[in-house]
């Protein structure tokens, strides 16, 4: 079992930065992939970056490739999500996700495939 506990929202103007973080409880963190993932009012859960367990790849859609960043400290068991360039329609609670199938060899942006989520920290971008 792993808890993922999400900090380092907050309301910030549009062009700011923010950056967010995941810490993970349990010594297997280091065999995860992670994710992060977001969710506004009324919209389905989107995929917003994830990283493979060594930290070596990542993966982003297009919607906030070259403004997003994500790594990780597996000494540290913890992920983080340096998000610049901030837009209003970044505004959304965000969620940090494991996936467990440390067998798996893609990254993947299906919420489905993640087994451990966090609580979520509101990101709110004004204009």
């Amino acid at each position: 079992q792993v808890q993922l506990v999400e900090s380092g929202g907050g309301l910030v103007q549009a062009g700011g930065s923010l950056r967010l973080s995941c810490a993970a409880s349990g010594r297997t963190f280091s065999r995860y992939n992670m994710g992060w993932f977001r969710q506004a009012p009324g919209k389905e859960r989107e995929f917003v970056a994830a990283i493979r367990w060594s930290g070596g790849y990542t993966y982003y859609p297009d919607s906030v490739k070259g403004r997003f960043t994500i790594s990780r400290d597996n000494a540290k068991n913890t992920v983080y999500l340096q998000m610049n360039s901030l837009k209003p329609e970044d505004t959304a609670v965000y969620y940090c996700a494991a996936d467990r199938d440390y067998t798996r060899n893609y990254l993947s942006g299906n919420p489905r495939l993640y087994d451990y989520w966090g609580q979520g920290t509101q990101v709110t971008v004004s204009s």
